[in-house]
């Protein structure tokens, strides 16, 4: 079992080939899993198979919020496409997690891109937040 960090291979391709993502009007979701969890750029779609549970935490994760579709067109940044929100939290959270896969929950759960925290991660009572790369040529999710 192992959580691997890529976009996934099926976005790739259903952003090339479908009308599958209305990335402004669509609810994108993430989602956290377990260290027992498979996801990696081969996972096409959400799955609750080894996504955590535990106090604060509801099944299919929370809605990324704050969506932001642009461009970075800086002589550094080199015309990057990107897809950027807010960064989630979990508030009076108590659990564990190893990875989190961000989904698309208005089409068909499709999956977009997984995230490997490199280890677990454990909170007690408290906020668990994932902090997004910044807008732009570092965000989360882009095109290169």
């Amino acid at each position: 079992m192992a959580i691997t960090q890529a976009m996934c291979t099926s976005f790739k391709s259903e952003i090339l080939s479908d009308d599958l993502h209305d990335f402004l009007a669509d609810t994108i979701k993430i989602a956290l899993f377990t260290s027992s969890a498979t996801i990696n750029a081969t996972t096409t779609a959400y799955s609750t198979t080894n996504e955590i549970s535990g106090t604060g935490y509801t099944a299919g994760g929370v809605t990324l919020s704050s969506k932001v579709v642009g461009t970075a067109s800086t002589s550094t940044s080199g015309g990057k496409a990107y897809l950027d929100f807010a960064n989630p939290t979990w508030t009076t959270a108590t659990f564990t997690a190893n990875g989190a896969l961000i989904y698309n929950d208005t089409s068909g759960d499709r999956a977009i891109a997984v995230l490997a925290f490199g280890g677990d991660f454990t909170v007690s009572g408290g906020t668990f937040e994932i902090v997004l790369p910044a807008a732009g040529a570092s965000a989360i999710i882009r095109i290169d």
